[in-house]
């Protein structure tokens, strides 16, 4: 149960007397302790991905004169993968740092290697063999990244300490800031304890939660890994509280996101009109020259060229300037991760998405408060993720016997989702008993193809859709057929019998693809190449996400057969479209909003007219999701989702890439403003 924040006089009582404790505590240790060796505190995490706990993070805190010496191991295994990280970090008694080492892995691919030792008023700053010197300011801290907790922690208490308000710089690079946002009391070994509760912004892409005992000790943090990813920290004997800590963040978050939305756009009593707009309906026709839009209530009351269009009297009226209005788009392979998406996708005019795959309780708690007008975001349909037990799994949720599944699907159905999205580890006859409860329920099943099956078995077992390219080629190969990793691949004759057989299948069943062309474009693409000449948004990055977006790519050696690769996903879509099967745009993030443009642009590629991308991403996907009748199109009674772009982008696709406002329940947002209020370049 969550208490109501206190009153600011009372927040800066707690803060002073965090502040006081602490320094009291290490000093107290100190004057006690005639062992420098010995701890003056010690400390053990629990790790967790999607809520599942995959690793341990240990912490001792010494004296050594008149330093405090913090030291932290940190490990977890990422789907099979080791992520060990080890750090040092030295302070004065007032928590001013000395110096700092960090070196390890903080992602399964990622790793690092740093250091920084203060010299009076000068750092010097060492990043793998790269060395240089910096001005120390006034009040720093040095940290790099979410990872280790105790380091966070020790921050935490630095801010407490130093009273410090508004950003703070950081050492090798960056700056932080602090935001308090409440207090709330969970349970902990039978006994209700308080806890502030902080969002902190600066250590990676949006914000963290983080909550602090009267102490000074961090007990949760719930945030992003360095594949952005959610990631959770929990202090050994508050395990039972995961649940809640990810619920409050994701409210929380949102509640942040609720402020932000009030001030980039006001509420405004009744309806509006945008008029002087090119109307592109999203049904197919030619635009429509000098079109009107009336908007009531969140929903379309009118629209049509100025001259059809009645505008009551007293109405507010929005001078479109000749933009090209269109349907806001959906992207169907998303993955929510944090709170930030929100603005990020209605940047780039996204309205709808489908999110494949996230944790329960977050997904739901972001869901529901955009629902209810509580956040600020597109609106989201929910897949529930599903895997099997083996050492590359991943969420929590897991189902090895038909009845788990059947289990796991009515969790899901219970809890108000969309969809069922199936993982690589799920064994075929629980495949089948998923697809079979999720039908019987009125859910339709989406996903990977499990291991040691094919996208033919995976239809045949019940499933609807299929996420991903990568999983197409095998049906049209002969059966016998293995890939070399980093081959190129063998050539496909599409026009023969039986590859026109698998097609005549997929078409029978009416199967669903969402390929995520842009994602293995990203993966795929020569590592000499900076991503921002493929994908423009690339080079809009906020600093946390350039480097993980950008150094990216194939070396050399596999550059060619990489290339080959990616041209035959792009030709299998142009062949599945061209045949009439049913495509659905979905980015699986990469670049966060850009993606879904550069996925249209390979549609195009691949064969689309410019209409055919856009209505993969309008009203294709409506249909599938069976929201035509709300959504998809600029019709009257729909919902009033749509964006103003500058250019036709019928007569050249990328110039969706020009979204300038983004419409959405009820409410007009400029798309420069909200990129900007996540840190990217409009």
């Amino acid at each position: 149960m969550f208490s109501k924040s206190y009153s600011r006089k009372l927040v800066l009582f707690n803060l002073v007397l965090l502040s006081l404790l602490t320094f009291a505590r290490f000093a107290g240790a100190q004057q006690g302790n005639t062992n420098p060796a010995a701890p003056v505190e010690k400390g053990k995490f629990v790790l967790y991905k999607f809520q599942q706990e995959i690793g341990a993070e240990t912490y001792e805190i010494a004296r050594d004169g008149g330093s405090l010496v913090v030291s932290s191991d940190f490990k977890f295994t990422d789907r099979g993968s080791p992520v060990p990280l080890k750090a040092t970090l030295r302070t004065k008694a007032d928590l001013t740092p000395e110096s700092f080492e960090i070196k390890g892995n903080i992602a399964r691919g990622s790793t690092i290697d740093a250091s920084v030792r203060i010299n009076g008023g000068a750092a010097s700053i060492r990043e793998g063999g790269t060395n240089r010197t910096a001005v120390v300011p006034s009040r720093y801290f040095t940290i790099a990244g979410y990872a280790p907790t105790a380091v966070q922690m020790m921050l935490m208490r630095y801010v407490a300490r130093h009273k410090v308000k508004g950003s703070l710089p950081t050492l090798p690079g960056g700056s932080v800031n602090v935001e308090k946002r409440g207090r709330d009391i969970v349970q902990a070994n039978g006994q209700a304890v308080e806890l502030d509760r902080y969002l902190i912004s600066g250590l990676i892409w949006g914000k963290q939660s983080l909550w602090l005992d009267k102490k000074g000790d961090l007990v949760a943090l719930v945030g992003l890994d360095a594949e952005f990813d959610h990631f959770e920290s929990l202090r050994d004997g508050y395990q039972s509280n995961l649940n809640t800590f990810v619920s409050r963040a994701a409210a929380d978050g949102m509640a942040s996101l609720s402020e932000l939305s009030q001030r980039l756009s006001p509420p405004q009593k009744g309806g509006f009109a945008i008029v002087n707009a090119n109307l592109i309906d999203g049904v197919g026709s030619a635009p429509v020259k000098d079109a009107v839009v009336l908007i009531e209530t969140g929903r379309i009351k009118a629209i049509g060229p100025r001259g059809s269009v009645n505008i009551p009297k007293g109405t507010r009226t929005i001078d479109a300037q000749g933009k090209y209005m269109l349907p806001g788009l959906w992207d169907m392979h998303a993955h929510f991760a944090q709170v930030e998406w929100g603005p990020v996708y209605l940047a780039a005019g996204v309205t709808t998405v489908r999110d494949a795959a996230n944790e329960f309780d977050f997904i739901r708690s972001v869901r529901d408060a955009i629902k209810k007008g509580e956040g600020l975001g597109p609106r989201i349909l929910t897949a529930g993720i599903i895997d099997g037990e083996h050492p590359t799994a991943i969420g929590i949720i897991r189902a090895d016997t038909a009845e788990q599944g059947r289990e796991a699907v009515n969790k899901y159905k219970n809890a108000g989702f969309d969809q069922i999205k199936i993982y690589s580890s799920i064994k075929p006859d629980v495949l089948k008993a998923i697809c079979d409860e999720a039908h019987r329920l009125g859910l339709t099943v989406t996903g990977h193809i499990p291991r040691g099956m094919n996208a033919i078995q995976g239809v045949e077992a019940g499933m609807d859709q299929i996420n991903h390219v990568s999983y197409l080629p095998a049906p049209f190969l002969p059966k016998d057929f293995r890939m070399t990793p980093g081959s190129a691949p063998p050539k496909i004759d599409f026009d023969s019998e039986e590859s026109q057989k698998v097609i005549r299948f997929f078409k029978d069943h009416n199967t669903v693809f969402d390929p995520t062309l842009s994602v293995y474009e990203w993966i795929l693409h020569p590592s000499s190449v900076p991503f921002a000449q493929i994908d423009p948004g690339a080079a809009k990055l906020p600093q946390e996400l350039i480097a993980p977006i950008n150094n990216s790519g194939m070396p050399p050696e596999r550059a060619e057969a990489a290339k080959a690769n990616q041209e035959l996903f792009v030709k299998i879509v142009g062949v599945l479209h061209k045949a009439g099967l049913t495509i659905v745009a979905g980015t699986d993030q990469v670049v966060p909003g850009h993606s879904l443009k550069r996925e249209l642009e390979l549609y195009v590629k691949a064969g689309f007219t410019p209409m055919e991308a856009i209505q993969a991403a309008t009203i294709v996907p409506a249909r599938v999701m069976k929201m035509e009748e709300d959504s998809g199109t600029l019709e009257v009674g729909k919902l009033a989702d749509l964006i103003l772009v500058d250019g036709n982008p019928l007569e050249n696709i990328s110039n969706l890439r020009n979204t300038r406002f983004v419409v959405t329940n009820g409410r007009m947002f400029e798309c420069s403003k909200l990129w900007e209020s996540v840190g990217f370049k409009p």
